[in-house]
């Protein structure tokens, strides 16, 4: 069973960055380790439902998804080779306050999308933009 630890949280001003980190451990359901498997974060707001912000192809590079509300700001990426995958975020607003989660898509060789389907979910990091 894929393990998802994210760190890289915390408190910053409107205009500041973080970048959030999500480290995968052990095989998917369908026996395959992570780097076969499209990536996102997602974050769940107080009161709201959990949406996808970005998404990555199981082999990275250029197929990635963005959230309209992210795209420009954030930048998702992935390093195979120490099974992480990362959110540059940047610009950040307050409405980008939430729990942001790590996600592995249920389907191995996906491409970056907003339709990818979590099988795995992170803890969650606290992300919170002061005005």
């Amino acid at each position: 069973q894929v393990q998802l630890v994210e760190s890289g949280g915390g408190l910053v001003q409107a205009g500041g960055s973080l970048r959030l980190s999500c480290v995968a451990s052990g095989r998917t359901s369908s026996g395959r380790t992570i780097d076969k498997h499209a990536m996102g974060w997602f974050r769940q707001a107080p009161g709201s439902e959990r949406v996808v912000v970005a998404s990555i192809a199981w082999s990275g590079g250029s197929s990635t998804y963005y959230g309209d509300s992210v795209k420009g700001r954030f930048t998702i990426s992935r390093d195979n080779a120490k099974n992480t995958v990362y959110l540059q975020m940047d610009n950040l607003k307050p409405e980008d306050t939430a729990i942001y989660y790590c996600a592995q898509d249920r389907l191995p060789f996906g491409m970056g999308s907003s339709q990818m389907m979590p099988d795995s979910w992170g803890q969650g990091t606290q992300v919170t933009v002061s005005s």
